[in-house]
């Protein structure tokens, strides 16, 4: 993985912890968490071009307040580190199937279109399949995931997870073929 990616996922994460972050205290915290044996000058123009494309993309936003400037998380970018996070190999889960189903109810209208198809994204990467329209299942334990997204973009009703081993035998066949186990 190039130092790009590196860069930009430490400043997600570190934004992620905190509603706002002085940028001179994020750089300080960024530059703690990569690698150490690089040149500083590098780094520091590699943090910084790093934020400018973040701030471009409209994963994070700036603003004054004390003579400072500050950096804060936007929801899409949030959703980008959750994105990362499902790609990495440290986010691995177990693939063995405990007996419960866990099941994803969407419904965003199509003016949040993009927020909808971000999620769908999601889904797909965390290996959920899609049932119906906005239905979602899936046999493994993501349901945690799926919580800290429904909490950070504030989808109360619009994102609804159910966790359960209680389904009739005729849709468990279904979910069964669906997710391509044999039955």
């Amino acid at each position: 993985m190039s130092k790009k990616p590196l860069i930009q996922k430490a400043i997600l994460k570190n934004l992620s912890k905190k509603r706002a972050t002085p940028i001179k205290v994020l750089i300080e915290d960024v530059k703690n968490s990569i690698n150490k044996n690089t040149d500083e000058n590098k780094v520091n123009y590699a943090i910084a071009r790093s934020i400018n494309n973040l701030l471009e993309n409209g994963l994070v936003e700036c603003f004054n307040s004390d003579n400072n400037r500050y950096l804060r998380v936007t929801k899409e970018g949030k959703s980008k580190l959750n994105n990362i996070i499902l790609e990495s190999d440290a986010s691995l889960v177990s693939t063995k199937w405990d007996g419960f189903w866990r099941i994803i109810l969407l419904d965003l209208p199509e003016e949040r279109k993009k927020e909808r198809d971000a999620l769908r994204y999601i889904l797909k990467k965390a290996g959920f399949k899609c049932v119906k329209n906005s239905v979602w299942i899936s046999m493994y334990p993501f349901e945690h995931l799926f919580t800290n997204i429904k909490k950070d973009l504030k989808l109360s009703s619009e994102l609804r997870i159910i966790v359960t081993d209680k389904i009739d035998e005729k849709t468990e066949e279904e979910f069964l073929s669906i997710c391509e186990i044999k039955y």
